[in-house]
């Protein structure tokens, strides 16, 4: 079959790049090896979709190549997307922070999607297994011509022919959803670097021997600070058996890097050290005036935790001197806790590292080495903030590479 374009994805970028294609009276196949569209659409945001996130720019994504989603997250926009959403009536609400939520399951949106490629006569050929992708850059005579089937794909539902080729398979996160390292697999195959991937979005977690006193207190959940580098998040923190995570912990974990040591702020709008100066004649416990802010249960661990670490007893605050009591409220606004690993790939919400932008157009997503080979959405080293942040990635990511093939 021979066709315009090919698209191995069918994700959130690669619908919207599949619609956008289309629109522009291009031909388009769109391939994907899952039974079910869309899978990971249809999760998100507890089943909701966070599609977007009204405050999108260029510092809410991590990236080895920071200015690169500029261009396209400035021609497709969350008003855009918005605008989709009326013309097929889906209603929608603002949480904290800017992100946008469907009234109505996230199926809604799939149906959205999956009626404008209908409209736009895109051919899908869901549960189809690539075997292999061939490349014959030049026409047969040595002539490079704009308009011939450079990509072969041979496939477990027939061969297809293409002039562009388009690579939205997404990262490793989640792998219960379909989640491959595809996308870069044929990275690899046209020689494009790939950078170092890790789990982002992630929960955190600890050795079980540190983090025993904490493990009792799952389900805790404190507003915090949680700082790593230059970046900070405050959002709340919520500790599991195993760690922490939550949505502070799940932000800073994109940033942190194996074997550092997180700084938590556990009371970010108090000063501690003039309030237990305030207190110098209390005869209360330091654990129980702690309970005003915390659960007993953290209160006491942190204070038993405090001992063993720094040999300040759970004591009352009048018997602590003040180089003590500069330490309690350092440790209180500056806790620091190294975290063993994370909760891997099955537990985050998204990849970290991907296809280096350096070898792609920022303006269109083509690989600047292979004409007519493009990759978009979450297989790029361009990772968003938790919040509908990857969404728009992946509708800017397809739109540019749309408007493009």
């Amino acid at each position: 079959m021979k066709t315009d374009v090919i698209i191995i994805g069918s994700g959130a970028a690669g619908l919207m790049c599949a619609i956008q294609a289309g629109q522009r009276g291009r031909s388009v196949v769109l391939l994907d090896h899952a039974k079910k569209l869309a899978e990971k659409i249809r999760i998100s945001g507890g089943g909701r979709c966070n599609f977007t996130n009204l405050n999108t720019g260029p510092e809410n994504f991590i990236s080895a190549n920071p200015d690169f989603c500029r261009s396209a997250l400035a021609r497709y926009t969350p008003q855009d997307f918005i605008e989709l959403l009326r013309k097929h009536n889906i209603g929608y609400h603002e949480k904290t922070l800017g992100q946008l939520f469907c009234d109505d399951e996230s199926q809604a949106v799939i149906a959205m999607l999956r009626e404008e490629c209908e409209a736009a006569d895109v051919k899908r050929f869901m549960n189809c297994e690539v075997d292999e992708i061939n490349y014959s850059p030049e026409a047969e005579d040595g002539e490079t011509r704009p308009h011939h089937h450079r990509f072969h794909v041979s496939t477990s539902r027939g061969d297809f022919n293409a002039e562009s080729l388009v690579i939205a398979t997404g990262g490793l996160s989640i792998p219960k959803t379909g989640a491959t390292p595809y996308g870069y697999h044929v990275a690899e195959q046209f020689g494009i670097p790939i950078t170092k991937l890790k789990p982002g979005l992630v929960p955190l977690t600890f050795a079980p021997d540190d983090w025993k006193p904490y493990a009792d207190l799952t389900g805790v959940s404190l507003d915090v600070v949680v700082s790593f580098g230059k970046q900070s998040f405050r959002e709340n923190m919520l500790v599991t058996h195993r760690g922490l995570s939550g949505p502070a912990i799940l932000q800073i974990s994109s940033y942190w890097q194996h074997g550092e040591a997180l700084h938590i702020d556990l009371l970010p709008d108090l000063d501690m050290q003039s309030l237990l100066a305030e207190q110098k004649t209390s005869k209360k416990l330091l654990s129980n005036f702690l309970i005003q802010w915390f659960p007993k249960s953290f209160s006491e661990v942190w204070c038993a935790e405090l001992a063993v670490h720094h040999q300040i007893e759970n004591r009352p605050l009048n018997q602590y001197n003040d180089k003590e009591r500069k330490l309690i409220a350092a440790q209180l606004h500056d806790w620091q806790v190294i975290p063993s690993g994370t909760a891997g790939y099955g537990k985050a919400e998204v990849t970290c590292g991907g296809i280096d932008t350096h070898a792609l157009s920022s303006k269109t997503m083509e690989c600047i080495e292979v004409p007519g080979l493009y990759f978009i959405g979450e297989v790029v080293d361009v990772t968003g903030w938790l919040g509908g942040y990857n969404f728009q990635w992946a509708w800017a990511s397809g739109y540019a590479a749309g408007q493009s093939v």
